[in-house]
């Protein structure tokens, strides 16, 4: 623990998501103040029709108060 999880539409390469992971782990412990030992970091792809049911569930569903940065674009728009 902590757990950084990345959901984003496909097309990135292999090398961008684990640039993208270390990026984020040490930005994590350096915040945190943890060592990396403890975290963990996962990135998923998904199609824009997948997305739909991503943004529901993990971003329009979730509490405001725990969603840290709005978005700023309509999901439909992907499509």
């Amino acid at each position: 623990m902590p757990h950084i999880s990345v959901k984003m539409l496909e097309g990135r390469s292999e090398e961008q998501k684990q640039k993208l992971a270390a990026a984020l782990v040490k930005t994590l412990t350096e915040q945190l103040h943890c060592s990396p030992h403890y975290v963990t970091c996962t990135v998923e792809d998904f199609t824009a029709r997948e997305w739909q049911g991503v943004f529901k569930a993990e971003i329009a569903d979730k509490p405001q108060s725990s969603v840290y940065k709005k978005a700023e674009y309509d999901p439909k728009d992907l499509l």
